[in-house]
């Protein structure tokens, strides 16, 4: 297994604890990893996106543009921001919920949602999802993250457990248990 996955969302969502999550879960399975991140303005809002290479053996932290096998994208529109990292194999796992961008929720911009469908369907696989609501009926947007590993896990050939086992020594102990059930939740969407 060589599995080449990006990650990218807005500061805040969880993008980074997702990607270190990752990291350990292959770890624990027995696979190489390396990771790079980018933080740019996270604090305030802006993009952040993660490299997570997983395989027998490593050498470069940062997937080449072109070779993403998997684009794991945490607000809707964020995936367009990194188009140049798919290939026609990606798989796109897209949570279906919006981050309005200032422009956008000033008025002064559209959200780009026809450039979104578009996109979408270059994708080999693509997997929907709002995990906003399914975070918010288990719990709160704080696990949106955990969802989307939820789902990713789905995709990837690594027991949940080895996941769950992860998930549990990463988060708050007080919301161990809602982070459970929300990876539970994107497993099974």
């Amino acid at each position: 297994m060589k599995t080449d996955i990006l990650m990218v969302g807005v500061g805040g969502q969880g993008t980074v604890l997702a990607s270190d999550i990752l990291c350990d879960v292959a770890l624990s399975a027995g696979y190489d990893v390396k990771k790079s991140e980018i933080h740019g303005m996270a604090q305030r809002g802006g993009s952040v996106i993660s490299h997570v290479r997983i395989g027998k053996k490593v050498f470069s932290p940062v997937i080449p543009v072109g070779s993403a096998d998997i684009l794991v994208s945490f607000e809707k529109m964020e995936f367009l921001r990194y188009f140049e990292y798919i290939n026609n194999e990606t798989i796109l796992l897209l949570n279906e919920g919006k981050i309005y961008p200032p422009g956008a929720a000033g008025g002064e911009e559209k959200y780009p949602d026809s450039l979104i469908e578009e996109k979408i369907t270059i994708f080999k696989k693509y997997y929907l999802l709002n995990a906003f609501d399914i975070a918010d009926k288990v719990f709160n947007r704080k696990v949106t993250s955990t969802v989307m590993l939820g789902k990713l896990a789905s995709v990837l050939e690594i027991k949940p457990d080895i996941w769950k086992d992860v998930i549990s020594e990463k988060v708050p102990p007080k919301t161990k248990g809602k982070n459970i059930e929300a990876f539970d939740a994107g497993y099974n969407t």
